[in-house]
C-alpha cells in the first residue's frame, strides 16, 4: 500500500526534489542513502508513482528531515482546522496515517497523525530518528518489540524509541484508531529548520 496519487504524490515529488537540490544530492546518491532505486526516485520526483510509509520514511531518513518536510506544505497560520477528509493517507500493508500537524517547538519537531491500523496485517519498522506517543482511542493494538511488543486498549499510551525495530498490529479482528506523535528532538538526527516549501 502508498501514498495515494493526486495532491499528496506531487507535494511529496516537489519536496523531495527541493530538499535534494538544496543540499547538492543527485539521485543516484539519494538512491544509494536511501536504498530506493534512482528510476523510482525519478518518477517520485516527476509526481508518478505510489510511494509506500517504508519508502516514505528511507527518504526521511536519507536526507534527514521529519516526514513532514516530504509531505506537507509549511504554513503558519493564527487558527489551523484540519478537516480529516481533506487529508491525504500514507498506506503500508497494516497502517493508515494522516497526518494532522508539523508543530516545531524550540529545538525539535512534533508530527501529529491521525492512525488506522487494520486487522489482520503486521507493519514492521526496521527504525528511524525520534521518539513515538501512541495513544488508542479505539481497538486493541499491540505495538513495540517485534518479540514482546504492548498491548493497548482504549485511553492507553506508551512512548517508544523510534530508533528501534517495532511493529504495529491490531489485537484482534477490530480495526484499531490511535493518535500518534513523533517526536524529534534537538539533535535527533533530524534538520528542523527547513524552509518553507
Amino acid at each position: 500500500m502508498a501514498v495515494e496519487q493526486g495532491r499528496a504524490g506531487r507535494m511529496l515529488g516537489a519536496n523531495l526534489r527541493a530538499l535534494r537540490t538544496e543540499r547538492g544530492l543527485s539521485l543516484s546518491e539519494v538512491a544509494r542513502r536511501s536504498g530506493v532505486a534512482k528510476s523510482a526516485l525519478s518518477q517520485l520526483e516527476s509526481g508518478q508513482g505510489n510511494p509506500t510509509i517504508q519508502t516514505v520514511f528511507s527518504l526521511s531518513n536519507a536526507l534527514r528531515v521529519p516526514v513532514s518536510d516530504l509531505l506537507t506544505e509549511r504554513t503558519d497560520p493564527d487558527v489551523l482546522l484540519v478537516r480529516s477528509g481533506s487529508l491525504e493517507v500514507l498506506s503500508s500493508e497494516a497502517v493508515d496515517l494522516r497526518m494532522l500537524r508539523r508543530i516545531e517547538p524550540r529545538g525539535g519537531v512534533l508530527e501529529l497523525y491521525d492512525q488506522r491500523v487494520r486487522p489482520g496485517a503486521r507493519q514492521h519498522s526496521d527504525g528511524h530518528p525520534g521518539l513515538e506517543h501512541v495513544v488508542v482511542t479505539e481497538g486493541v493494538l499491540r505495538v513495540g518489540p517485534p518479540e514482546d511488543p504492548y498491548e493497548l486498549g482504549p485511553g492507553d499510551y506508551v512512548r517508544l524509541p523510534g530508533g528501534r525495530p517495532h511493529i504495529y498490529e491490531t489485537a484482534g479482528e477490530v480495526p484499531v484508531v490511535s493518535v500518534l506523535l513523533i517526536e524529534y528532538p534537538d539533535g535527533a538526527g533530524i534538520d528542523p529548520s527547513g524552509t518553507p516549501h
